[in-house]
């Protein structure tokens, strides 16, 4: 399993053409304002405030480079949903991740996250529709699990496998992971299908199914 032994935040984009020149393999993070996008991106890369939530959700228009292990990237995207965020800003938001995810390679895989108390919005579920159109791999990560009970927990894990069933069995989606920034859980799982996903191309993947 991959052992993050450096991680460093590198640039800020707001326009495509500020894209790295350097192209290394891309991790996504994707989710609404306040999901745990931050926290999970810190607990995965061993560092407490390598990536800093906004004090005002939602207004974080750049998409976020890390470098990590000067070997990939994690790249975390602009929070959505957040209802004072103007109309314009939302639909430049819209423009902005749409053309970066038609670019294809060299994204590896994308984390989808969710309030695992919570059930997808209207936008979790466009963003997944955005990423099985342009078949990029992706997870399911139910984030805050640590607040829910044991058995809870596990019946809403089992109601977002039904749910989507299709997109794992047929799609992009590799399925549906349960994360806790607290406890750590579900932190080995996601280092594993990280590292799974620099190792196939995405028609081995489609072949796999």
């Amino acid at each position: 399993m991959i052992k993050i032994t450096s991680a460093e935040f590198l640039q800020g984009v707001a326009d495509l053409r500020q894209l790295p020149k350097r192209e290394l393999k891309e991790i996504l993070f994707i989710g609404r304002s306040n999901v745990g996008k931050s926290s999970l991106l810190n607990k995965l890369s061993n560092r407490k405030n390598l990536a800093r939530s906004s004090s005002t959700p939602g207004k974080t228009r750049e998409i976020n480079y890390y470098l990590i292990n000067d070997a990939f990237y994690f790249v975390d995207l602009p929070g959505y949903g957040y209802a004072k965020v103007p109309e314009q800003m939302r639909a430049g938001w819209k423009k902005l991740i749409e053309n970066f995810l038609k670019r294809g390679d060299p994204i590896a895989i994308a984390m989808q996250l969710i309030d695992s108390r919570q059930e997808p919005t209207p936008l979790d579920l466009m963003m997944m529709d955005w990423l099985e159109y342009y078949e990029i791999p992706y997870l399911l990560v139910l984030t805050k699990s640590d607040k829910l009970p044991v058995s809870k927990l596990g019946k809403q894990i089992e109601a977002y496998k039904e749910r989507f069933q299709a997109q794992v069995a047929d799609g992009c989606c590799s399925g549906v992971v349960p994360f806790s920034v607290v406890s750590g859980d579900g932190k080995n799982g996601l280092m594993k299908m990280i590292e799974g996903s620099f190792k196939e191309t995405r028609t081995e993947k489609k072949e796999a199914v």
